[in-house]
């Protein structure tokens, strides 16, 4: 539990027995939120200063207290400083350490505050800086994918519906989709750094406090806060900012685990489609062939991690009273947690898409099965005929179905057997349906015609360098 410089609680005053060891282990959180020193030490000088800026300590009091947090920083900086799991948490170990090193001045650290308004600002601060850390992590497999969209214009894959060929497609738009995915991700972390934006410091307990000489404005702006937050019940009973950061990271780990499951399916023997770097895959205790897609599969699997953790904090707050439960002890772990497992994520993803080596031929061939580009005999007669879209499709079922009688491909037909369903088709159509030109004549804004994807390309080059 919290200690004071005679290592005895710092509520011994009125909790006279000692609290139980089981306990002492629930209710500790300083493995947990220890990796906020420079997060609490940042909000505490900032604190500190403004007690002296309002003259409610003096300059002696502050210079020493400001002279010990930087003492601390630098021993835990230095894996000097020894935690203490008695101490519960990481702000009664830095205050303890404070006794420790100027006496009973440290006391003065904690005027005006509680531990509430404590923790929760120097968890946003913590979230903020966080925020842009997954940003800049997403940007970088943003980039490395526009590299190998750029080398993959005119490389024709399967598109797919319901895992079936559907209609043939360039890989760089394949690419250039989760380009898109991880733009709205980026948008999202963004967004919230504006509800992010307001500082806790200064609502004491709950109530607010009665130094009401404090400055809270000063401690918004100093700790790059937009302003402090309106009002103090809300500051400290909420933790919608670390639900939203949840949210947006599970949001992230979907689109990460969807490509991971498309190339988990498309490294398998049936498709064929790509090769993983021996770095990213592992072999069979039994069956020594094997080469395993250990990392996407992972990659998968964490998503489900994430969603846990979201669902974990949700359903911690969804009872709560107002305002403070010691409940709310239980939301940075989650957190921590999933930015933690993101950031593998990321990195992982990011390198394994660098070093995919890609079946061009193989997912060219695939392209021609299916029957892909029979929409393009359709669009083809709406164009060159009187036929409706409606006619026009009935018209290329039975074309397919003649393929399929004959076992060939549609563009291995005869134009016979087109006029035989069709007398307006002529030998345009066959120019027409080339698995190639079925793609390069996709040419409305968005499409996966080879022009539009390149312009596709350069505009998220454009995004990225802003």
């Amino acid at each position: 539990m919290g200690k004071n410089k005679n290592n005895q609680p710092i509520w011994n005053t009125r909790i006279k027995k000692e609290t139980k060891n089981l306990f002492k282990k629930v209710g500790g959180s300083i493995e947990i939120d220890k990796r906020l020193f420079r997060e609490d030490i940042e909000a505490s000088i900032v604190h500190v200063e403004m007690l002296f800026r309002q003259k409610i300590i003096n300059f002696k009091i502050k210079n020493k207290i400001v002279w010990g947090l930087n003492r601390i920083k630098n021993e835990i900086i230095k894996k000097k400083f020894i935690f203490d799991d008695r101490l519960e948490d990481i702000h009664m170990n830095i205050e303890h350490r404070l006794f420790e090193l100027i006496g009973e001045e440290a006391g003065y650290i904690h005027t005006a505050r509680s531990r509430n308004d404590q923790v929760v600002t120097d968890f946003k601060i913590w979230l903020r800086k966080a925020n842009k850390e997954i940003v800049k992590n997403i940007d970088v497999t943003i980039k490395n994918i526009l590299k190998k969209a750029e080398k993959n214009v005119e490389t024709i894959m399967p598109g797919f519906t319901h895992l079936k060929n559907a209609q043939p497609v360039s890989f760089a738009h394949y690419l250039m989709a989760y380009v898109e995915m991880f733009e709205r991700d980026k948008g999202r972390f963004f967004d919230m750094i504006n509800r992010l934006d307001e500082c806790p410091l200064g609502s004491g307990a709950l109530a607010g406090t009665n130094f009401s000489k404090i400055d809270r404005k000063y401690l918004a702006k100093s700790l790059g806060f937009r302003k402090p937050t309106e009002n103090s019940l809300d500051s400290v009973s909420d933790r919608d900012y670390a639900i939203e950061f949840l949210s947006n990271l599970s949001i992230l780990a979907v689109h990460f685990s969807r490509i991971a499951e498309d190339f988990i399916i498309w490294c398998s023997n049936e498709f064929s489609f790509i090769k993983f770097s021996d770095l990213h895959c592992t072999g069979s205790s039994i069956m020594p062939q094997k080469k395993n897609p250990d990392a996407v599969e992972l990659v998968r699997s964490k998503a489900s991690r994430v969603f846990g953790n979201l669902f974990s904090l949700l359903t911690t707050l969804k009872g709560l009273p107002m305002t403070y439960s010691k409940d709310l002890q239980e939301d940075k772990e989650p957190v921590f947690d999933s930015f933690d497992t993101m950031e593998i994520v990321i990195i992982i993803m990011t390198e394994l898409l660098k070093e995919l080596i890609i079946n061009k031929a193989k997912m060219l061939k695939s392209s021609n099965n299916g029957y892909s580009t029979a929409t393009d005999i359709a669009d083809w007669l709406v164009q060159n005929t009187e036929l409706t879209f409606r006619d026009a499709h009935h018209k290329t079922g039975k074309i397919v179905l003649l393929a399929e009688q004959k076992g060939c491909n549609l563009d291995e037909l005869d134009i016979t057997d087109f006029k035989k369903i069709e007398p307006e088709i002529n030998n345009q159509i066959f120019g027409y349906i080339g698995i190639k030109n079925s793609v390069k004549n996709k040419s409305s804004y968005g499409g996966t015609g080879f022009k539009k994807i390149k312009e596709a390309i350069k505009r998220a080059k454009k995004k990225i360098k802003k």
